[in-house]
């Protein structure tokens, strides 16, 4: 159902429960979130009205989702959009400054619609962008929980725990003060932590029992066989050639220029053995550029380069990663978790990934693949060539695979957030 509360009023029935799932985002793992945590309502018939409040373009971007609200006549399930005006009148995430006024607009946002919703639980769905309002000890209008993506203090604890740089010192202390006084205010209930290494370290520093490991939900699918020799003939990839994913929203930040680097340095005659398949539609202000760059890949290495750049279905996606024969998780430095692992690691597949932070403690914990220096092209290098001429068995641990995408469950995702709200 949805609703705007512009010119309308709900029907609240004051005997039930209000809860508000608060998310301005559009893109990466949120829209996936927010239809995992309908599902769970719909599958256990929780007797609570789920309001979900998201920025206008959600509708026309993840139609499917609302549609899906609709398809189980779930009139306690009700999309609510902010208006376009105060959509149009949030800042960009450009700059610190904007990203500072931001906070506060969205702040003021969720405020606004819990008090209008006469809400009895808010979930900030990304609970880092409203972070500073809580520690500076503003009121919600109502208990409150959060999903906390990007914990950095604790990643000198890793296995791969470099000693840190100043300006990464500030960086930790800043959100250890942060966090201590957000865990302080009186209307702050739940910490969902992402990161399954952070939770016993916030309650053990702050003595509390508020952060609560969450899981980021992957759902395993059956692709046979048949399907994904389909898949291999509509993209036209050349026989024996071995298929290196890279799947997301392209641009810098996902290493694809660093990763086209590493394969123009590649031996000549293992490039004969790869494609290079890149699923996922590039930033506007780097099309031209990697466009360029993947032009003078193919000039100078016999590798076979192919683009998907149209909109791709969650089904179709995991039958990319079981086509692949490895997957590039080659971020540079990325903070927080990334769905790419739990993808590789339901389809089985060795990810190349970057060494820093929660993503390189995962592929050494799970023995998901190869953690390098994303940051260095020739790393890059040497790990391609691992893949392509050492024994699979060497570099993957099948059971710890399976172990870690079964334990991030899309049940276990919804039973966390609801049996502790």
């Amino acid at each position: 159902m949805i609703q705007s509360l512009k010119n309308s009023k709900f029907e609240l029935n004051d005997q039930t429960i209000q809860y508000m799932l608060f998310d301005l985002k559009t893109e990466g793992h949120h829209p996936n979130y927010i239809r995992h945590l309908i599902q769970y309502w719909h599958l256990h018939n929780l007797n609570i009205d789920l309001n979900v409040v998201v920025s206008p373009f959600f509708f026309s971007e993840h139609k499917d989702i609302v549609n899906l609200a609709d398809s189980y006549s779930l009139r306690k399930v009700r999309f609510i959009t902010i208006s376009e005006q105060e959509a149009a009148n949030l800042q960009s995430h450009n700059s610190s400054s904007s990203r500072l006024i931001r906070n506060f607009q969205e702040w003021n946002l969720l405020c606004k619609y819990a008090t209008l919703l006469n809400t009895n639980h808010c979930l900030i769905m990304f609970l880092d962008t409203c972070e500073l309002p809580l520690a500076l000890g503003l009121k919600p209008p109502c208990p409150t929980s959060g999903i906390y993506f990007r914990p950095t203090f604790h990643y000198s604890h890793f296995t791969n725990g470099r000693i840190p740089s100043t300006k990464e010192r500030l960086q930790h202390l800043r959100e250890k003060f942060y966090l201590s006084r957000t865990l302080k205010n009186p209307r702050m209930h739940k910490l969902f932590c992402l990161d399954p290494f952070v939770s016993s370290h916030i309650n053990t520093l702050y003595k509390t029992d508020k952060a609560i490991t969450l899981v980021d939900p992957v759902e395993i699918q059956t692709v046979s066989c048949l399907q994904i020799e389909e898949l291999r003939k509509k993209l036209g990839v050349q026989p024996d050639r071995r298929i290196f994913l890279l799947f997301g929203s392209i641009d810098s930040r996902k290493g694809i220029y660093k990763l086209i680097d590493a394969l123009s340095k590649m031996p000549y005659d293992l490039c004969k053995q790869i494609c290079f398949l890149i699923i996922g539609k590039v930033k506007p202000a780097d099309q031209g550029l990697v466009e360029l760059e993947l032009a003078k890949l193919r000039q100078h290495q016999p590798i076979q380069v192919i683009t998907v750049s149209e909109f791709i279905s969650d089904r179709e996606v995991y039958s990319y990663f079981c086509l692949a024969d490895a997957v590039m998780a080659v971020y540079q430095r990325h903070v927080g978790m990334s769905g790419i692992l739990l993808l590789a690691a339901a389809t089985q597949k060795p990810v190349l990934s970057s060494d820093y932070g929660l993503m390189g403690e995962l592929v050494h914990h799970y023995c998901l693949g190869l953690a390098v220096d994303s940051t260095q092209p020739q790393k890059i290098s040497e790990g391609l060539i691992k893949l392509l001429t050492e024994p699979l068995e060497e570099i993957i641990d099948r059971n710890l695979m399976k172990q870690f995408a079964e334990q991030n469950s899309i049940e276990k995702f919804g039973a966390t957030i609801f049996q502790s709200i």
